[in-house]
């Protein structure tokens, strides 16, 4: 995160509480009755089997799926009530990335929260911004077209979009899928960081491994909440069992494995939508050309 601190938290409770919220798409619940509290800073791993609900859950946190029912409080406010305070970085995929903006543009927009239509970036925004692309190690790609990149950079610029907004949420939808071990490595530099900054961290992970070892907690996740807690008594093999049914593995020697390829619909994927033999946890849709950009203040 920049060195310029987010809004200082004044409220209290200081925490990320979700109670009860069911959402969906159209005329299908896709998450029921989901309840979790999350402290100030907490580093938490979101684990599920596709279609599970981890992508709408991160869309229900930043306002872009409506809540059939319960309720979602930032540091004991409605969801809205703070500026910009949830950064979100969605699956690559869910991208356009022939939008003809370059690295800085899609940066700056992570300031947008921070000033109204009429105003122009000043000093302080434009520090940001140089710091985040700094931070990322793309700043030597700040005047080139996001098309031009790789997949590992492309997600390099959208996390230092969401450094440049100076959240207190920071929300990662499968980060580590199909980029390059830089950008592996500056992803986990960056978990680290955001934890001295006291940032709370939500990330989506099929890396069991991962998420037992580099969190403070998980929330296992099947359509609803399956098991929430330290990584050693959620991802316990019974909790696994319940999340994941078929698709987990035990080897002979302990080792636990999750077998997600779905082919032809199996492991009880139940909203397969039956064109590619995966799971899908939402219909299919247009990519986002604004790339997921926070609106300006009033």
């Amino acid at each position: 995160m920049p060195s310029s601190k987010a809004e200082p938290i004044v409220e209290s409770p200081a925490r990320l509480d979700v109670e009860g919220i069911t959402v969906g798409y159209e005329s299908r619940s896709i998450l029921e009755g989901l309840s979790f509290r999350l402290d100030h800073g907490t580093r938490a791993a979101i684990v599920g089997p596709n279609g599970a609900g981890k992508s709408t859950l991160f869309k229900a946190l930043v306002g872009l799926l409506p809540l059939r029912a319960g309720h979602i409080l930032i540091h004991g406010l409605p969801l809205g009530s703070h500026l910009d305070c949830v950064a979100y970085i969605p699956q690559r995929e869910n991208v356009d990335w022939n939008f003809p903006v370059t690295v800085r543009d899609v940066v700056t927009m992570g300031r947008y929260g921070h000033i109204s239509w009429l105003e122009r970036l000043g000093r302080r925004d434009r520090a940001i911004v140089d710091e985040s692309l700094e931070r990322m190690g793309i700043a030597d790609l700040s005047t080139r077209s996001i098309n031009e990149l790789s997949g590992g950079q492309q997600q390099r610029v959208f996390l230092a979009r969401a450094l440049a907004q100076e959240p207190h949420i920071f929300l990662m939808d499968e980060p580590f899928n199909g980029v390059d071990r830089v950008t592996q490595d500056a992803t986990l530099e960056l978990l680290d960081h955001l934890r001295e900054a006291r940032v709370t961290v939500l990330i989506s992970t099929h890396d069991l491994n991962l998420a037992s070892t580099r969190f403070d907690r998980v929330l296992l996740l099947n359509r609803s909440l399956v098991a929430e807690g330290p990584p050693a008594e959620a991802l316990s093999e019974a909790n696994l069992a319940k999340a994941f049914g078929s698709s987990l593995l035990v080897t002979g020697n302990g080792r636990i494995l999750v077998d997600e390829c779905c082919p032809g619909g199996h492991h009880g994927c139940e909203d397969n939508d039956g064109s590619d033999g995966h799971c899908h946890e939402e219909p299919s849709a247009s990519r986002s050309p604004d790339l997921g950009v926070a609106p300006r203040k009033p």
